[in-house]
């Protein structure tokens, strides 16, 4: 005998209303979970725990969704709601503050911002951090993850800078194909409009911000708040004086680093490298 569908609660939660919605879409389009997982290109599995809320949906499947059921722009509005909902509450703060970031430094020590990470580095570190984790936990991590890089593809997007240790370019994660990937994400942001990427070489030594990555978020009004982050846990400063700190110690690290056209050169000679 099959089993009832899971009762829905859209009240809970944008990311329930997402799952409710997209149920009562297809119910009404008098489509099948295994009709729907044909014309999205999603397996059934992976829908039917969407419309449950038991995983946030991939940042692609909101278009798709529109696309099929002739929705307008109705799953990319809730999307852009429910996507904030993906992150655990003591991160949720950070990240509302990410999205209305007007400007946006990070300098990481050890591994690629998660802002501008590719699909396949995420996933090599997730699985390497969460070695029993289930495929499913695994790729709603990614999810999570890419979600937070459509602030960079937005009509006006954030000015980015980022220093990275050598360390991070230095590291492969992953595959040597997934490094290589990698970099080349990193080497076409090194000098845009909005984005500017910088390495801090080896030979620099010592400096304040050792040990850890630092976020600095500059709000439209000019209020900035930092949050820096250890293994698995952050911490958000909001007081002006600690954050006034925290940029002291970025400037001084930005300034030791190697400028853009340097930075580039040494990414494609970490590709260069790389065992093929």
């Amino acid at each position: 005998m099959a089993r009832p569908p899971r009762k829905l609660t859209p009240d809970r939660s944008a990311r329930h209303l997402f799952g409710a919605d997209l149920r009562q879409q297809r119910e009404a389009a008098g489509m099948t979970l295994e009709k729907l997982a044909e014309a999205v290109r999603y397996s059934r599995s992976h829908l039917a725990r969407i419309e449950t809320a038991e995983h946030v949906p991939p940042p692609d499947l909101p278009g798709r969704l529109d696309e099929v059921f002739g929705t307008g722009e109705h799953f990319a509005r809730l999307y852009a709601i429910a996507r904030h909902e993906i992150h655990p509450d003591k991160y949720r703060r950070r990240m509302e503050l990410e999205a209305r970031a007007r400007v946006i430094d990070e300098y990481a020590g050890h591994i690629v911002p998660g802002l501008v990470q590719t699909e396949d580095y995420a996933r090599a570190l997730f699985r390497i951090s969460n070695p029993k984790s289930s495929p499913d936990a695994i790729e709603e991590m990614v999810s999570a993850r890419l979600s937070r890089q459509m602030l960079l593809k937005a009509e006006t997007p954030p000015d980015l800078s980022m220093v990275l240790d050598e360390a991070v370019v230095r590291r492969a994660i992953g595959s040597p194909a997934v490094m290589r990937k990698q970099l080349a994400v990193l080497i076409d942001l090194v000098d845009t409009p909005t984005t500017l990427v910088q390495v801090l070489p080896f030979a620099h030594g010592e400096h304040g911000l050792l040990g850890g990555a630092l976020t600095l978020l500059t709000m439209d009004d000019r209020s900035a708040f930092a949050y820096e982050e250890s293994i698995d846990s952050g911490t958000l400063f909001e007081d002006p004086q600690a954050v006034r700190a925290r940029e002291r110690a970025y400037d001084l690290v930005q300034a030791y680093a190697l400028s853009p056209a340097q930075t580039a050169e040494l990414f494609e000679d970490a590709m260069e490298a790389l065992p093929t």
